[in-house]
């Protein structure tokens, strides 16, 4: 059965600044909720096939490579506190596209600049790469439309001095970084735990596997 959203029976039932609730009549009767980050005019399932397909995300998830004096490369990740488990989580350097991003001529990549900026105080040289490698996956399509892309940013340093967290806005709340060797990256990505015995994010695992496939 090919079904279609009416989008003339979409009810609110929860709006608010980033995440909103949504009751989507796909059928007589038929109701399915959904979590969004996305405004009810601006809804995924609203889009036609062309806009879906040149859709931005609502986020950019990136894989900090740091390739250090002496040959070392290293994949950075913080501790982030998520407020779902309530718990500092292994997680990736991210952040939602901002209205500038996405009228930058490329705004993931000025996306993903800018959250390296703020989250880990490092600033992207024009030496450095930063390169889109997926540009939209959806997190949980089952329950949200919520979507990132994946970008990798390749970033060399003479020294960590300029590292730093005091970027963090809002809510955000973190708890130091991790410089992952291969050795622990293959270890943290093999059993799914941190180094504390912890669980991590899907997006830290898919940053774990970049980093161990590209590097």
């Amino acid at each position: 059965m090919n079904r279609k959203i009416n989008k003339d029976h979409i009810e609110a039932l929860y709006e608010a600044r980033f995440l909103n609730m949504y009751d989507l009549q796909y059928a007589e009767g038929k109701h399915y909720f959904v979590a969004t980050r996305r405004g009810k005019e601006n809804l995924t399932a609203k889009k036609s096939d062309a806009e879906f397909r040149e859709m931005l995300p609502d986020a950019v998830t990136i894989a900090v490579v740091l390739h250090l004096s002496g040959n070392e490369t290293r994949l950075l990740m913080s501790y982030e506190y998520r407020y779902p488990v309530g718990q500092f989580l292994l997680s990736p350097v991210a952040g939602l596209l901002d209205p500038d991003d996405r009228e930058n001529d490329d705004p993931l990549v000025s996306a993903a600049i800018r959250e390296i900026r703020e989250e880990t105080g490092l600033t992207v040289k024009e030496s450095d790469k930063v390169y889109v490698l997926n540009p939209c996956a959806f997190s949980s399509p089952g329950m949200t439309d919520e979507s990132n892309a994946f970008l990798c940013a390749e970033i060399t340093l003479d020294n960590l001095d300029d590292l730093n967290q005091n970027g963090a806005e809002g809510s955000e709340l973190f708890n130091g970084f991790e410089l992952l060797d291969r050795k622990q990256a293959q270890e943290i990505f093999r059993t799914g735990r941190d180094k504390h015995g912890n669980f991590y994010s899907l997006a830290a695992w898919m940053v774990l596997s970049i980093f161990l496939s590209q590097f």
